[in-house]
């Protein structure tokens, strides 16, 4: 079509696209007057400075929104598999080598943290077991392994799904201290959010199932907040896969909970004891009916 038909189609669009505009930000010719040097003379969405006042959260908020979810969406992602844990267990080569550079006062902790190693396994085969079954369902993936972005337990996961050739998801978040993806998230699934809430919205949007490992102040954020949506009817049942029942039962009393009166005793089945991946896939596949 010649550039004359063109401008007469009937669907082509007769504003330009924003990217397309974008170059005359750079126009050679700017006078370089006080007006067009100042501040309020740039546009707004290339407006760093305005973009982070305090008025445009709500708009920011939109913004870690929609990105990934129209990234997601186009990368043909039906749904997640969720994986949630600390960022503190050593793998299993890592393991013997963090108690040996422990001083004496925390030698009991690295030896505690080591005894763990075995979720960072788990984690890892879950991951790929998930991954090496490919399921696609209406054209998209499903059971995409997700994970926070970071080391240990959230690397596992990434790993596992490295490693059985498929892609993964890690949504890291902004921190005072230094915080990177692990090296097997998929580099065009790998995002960063600034908010706490909208990356949570984000792990459960997709989720399908939640598996959640040993961990700390950020996995029982995680963990609790999830089953919060399940008891109070705010999110339909998913399976919910809690591995360590040593751990997490001396970290959370639950039947002290429902004797206390603050839980029913049915809450308790809204989640799932496993201590290896293959139990966790069998109640997954029996939960979705699908072979396990």
């Amino acid at each position: 079509m010649d550039k004359k038909s063109k401008e007469h189609d009937l669907v082509d669009h007769k504003f330009y696209h924003a990217g397309q505009e974008a170059p005359f930000l750079d126009r050679s010719e700017d006078p370089g007057t006080p007006q067009t040097r100042h501040e309020a003379y740039k546009l707004a969405f290339a407006d760093n400075d305005f973009l982070l006042r305090d008025e445009l959260r709500p708009v920011r908020f939109q913004l870690e929104l929609l990105k990934p979810e129209m990234l997601l969406e186009e990368a043909g992602v039906g749904s997640t598999l969720v994986m949630y844990g600390s960022a503190r267990i050593p793998s299993p080569e890592e393991a013997d080598k963090l108690v040996a550079e422990a001083d004496e006062a925390r030698r009991p902790i690295a030896e505690k943290l080591a005894e763990k190693a075995k979720y960072y396994t788990e984690a890892y085969k879950l991951a790929r077991q998930v991954s090496e079954l490919a399921i696609v369902e209406d054209g998209k993936r499903q059971f995409v392994i997700c994970s926070g972005g970071g080391p240990s337990i959230m690397e596992a996961a990434n790993r596992g799904a490295s490693d059985a050739g498929s892609e993964s998801i890690g949504l890291n978040i902004a921190l005072p201290h230094e915080q990177y993806p692990n090296s097997f998230v998929t580099p065009n699934l790998s995002f960063q959010f600034h908010y706490f809430a909208l990356r949570k919205m984000h792990f459960l949007l997709r989720a399908r199932a939640v598996a959640v490992f040993p961990g700390g102040f950020g996995t029982l954020d995680e963990f609790l907040e999830l089953l919060t949506l399940i008891q109070t009817g705010k999110m339909k049942p998913i399976p919910v896969l809690l591995f360590g029942k040593d751990f997490w039962s001396r970290v959370i009393n639950f039947e002290a909970l429902v004797e206390e009166g603050t839980i029913n005793a049915e809450d308790l089945d809204l989640f799932k004891w496993c201590e290896c991946a293959d139990d966790a896939w069998c109640h997954i596949a029996e939960f979705y009916d699908l072979t396990c």
